[in-house]
């Protein structure tokens, strides 16, 4: 097996080494070392400054009440239709502000959603999720190039369909861990000696998955964090390899996935910008496939060379009996611009060579989605009077629209449409 993946992996490391000359004023190694150090710190205590202000004073994240028409929005149905409801008392009441507009909390969401189900002809209209012999649905989300939307879609989408009534856990196979900080947990205090999902896929002495899944603030979405330890996995898989360990890598993440299966519709893996062991253990578990992609060229190339490397690697993993059969695949337009010539050229490229696996939808690029990461949120958690709203709005059609198209691909895989 090792023989065969380092074989596999030899386009990648066949480049020859390069002789570089010391460039004049550059000061000795040491200098430079005892800067990156201070530089570490610096920026470490910093960060850690700027999260604790964003979080006081308790330190914890809350999810912002939504308005009568984002709800619903979410609901499917209409607002005199909501108040209604309302009125006749037929869904539970919720609290108000001082002029009398309801306030609704996502678990408020979720008590509406029960109550309108009990009576509905169609009660998978409200609560959506898997029933009878449904299948766990696992996408993993994944490329090769950073800065591709892909931590970004993953978050925005597991939100969304948290909020549509699923019950969603997220993974986040990224060393870098931009997804657990996003949803409020700080790797380097938080989970500094344990509680990432390394702890479950680890080859000694792994912990039961329901001791790293975490609820979060937001109702109905859990987290598997993670962290920095993770690299652990990349350096430790090949020793692994040669002694036999039992599951072999690429199966540890599935068979975490279904110690806790039961308890979800939905996982969303956010896999790091490279193709290495993490990823490839994803791509394993995974039921379906979200590659995000830029429509230029750069981020195409890399696009390209991904597809090469993750063909080439999984093959490897079909010739040890593992079977991939994957329930659908999609590519996701990230941080499209339609005005911008140059990309909508590249996004017709990208159509007539994916067909239908490229998302009619796209999640447009938006100021609104930086803002809102300044303090750390997301879309679905920004106060609309802090940006501009039309901006926002804008946003948020865009992200929806692109899990509206997503939802439509899980349900035919659920043979419901």
């Amino acid at each position: 097996m090792t023989a065969q993946i380092e074989s596999a992996k030899a386009t990648r490391d066949r480049a020859e080494p390069v002789h570089m000359e010391p460039a004049i004023g550059v000061p000795p190694s040491e200098d430079v070392f005892d800067d990156l150090l201070r530089d570490e710190t610096r920026l470490r205590a910093s960060l850690d400054k700027h999260m604790r202000n964003i979080f006081a004073p308790e330190a914890k994240k809350d999810l912002r009440p939504f308005a009568s028409g984002e709800v619903a929005d979410l609901l499917g149905l209409s607002q005199t239709h909501l108040r209604k409801l309302h009125f006749d008392g037929r869904i539970p009441d919720v609290e108000t502000d001082e002029r009398g507009r309801k306030l609704y909390r996502a678990e408020d969401i979720h008590a509406i959603r029960v109550a309108l189900a009990r009576s509905a002809k169609d009660p998978l209209q409200f609560l959506p999720g898997r029933v009878g012999s449904d299948h766990l649905q696992v996408f993993a989300t994944s490329t090769f190039k950073g800065g591709s939307g892909k931590t970004t879609a993953a978050i925005h989408l597991a939100q969304r369909f948290a909020l549509k009534g699923y019950r969603v856990l997220a993974i986040d196979m990224d060393p870098q861990a931009s997804l657990t900080t996003m949803m409020g947990l700080r790797p380097e205090l938080d989970l500094a000696d344990s509680g990432t999902i390394y702890d479950a896929i680890r080859y000694h002495d792994p912990v039961p998955m329901e001791e790293v899944v975490r609820k979060t603030y937001f109702h109905n979405l859990d987290i598997a964090p993670g962290g920095l330890v993770l690299s652990e996995y990349e350096t430790e898989t090949p020793t692994a390899i040669r002694q036999g360990i039992q599951p072999p890598f690429y199966l540890r993440l599935k068979a975490a996935i279904d110690q806790v299966e039961h308890r979800y519709d939905l996982v969303f893996i956010d896999c790091p910008p490279q193709l290495g062991f993490l990823t490839m253990s994803a791509l394993v578990a995974a039921t379906g496939l979200l590659i995000t992609v830029i429509p230029n060229m750069i981020d195409v190339a890399s696009l390209s060379q991904y597809l090469t490397m993750a063909t080439s690697l999984l093959k490897v993993v079909e010739r040890n009996d593992q079977r991939l059969d994957y329930d659908f695949m999609r590519y996701l337009l990230c941080r499209y611009e339609p005005s911008d010539m140059p990309q909508s050229q590249m996004a017709s490229f990208l159509r007539m060579h994916f067909g239908q696996r490229l998302m009619t939808e796209a999640f447009l690029k938006s100021t609104a989605v930086s803002d809102a990461g300044l303090s750390q949120k997301t879309l679905f958690e920004a106060n609309r009077g802090d940006m501009n709203r039309a901006t926002l709005d804008r946003a948020l059609e865009s992200i929806n629209s692109v899990a509206n198209e997503f939802e439509q691909a899980i349900h035919h895989a659920w043979g419901r449409v």
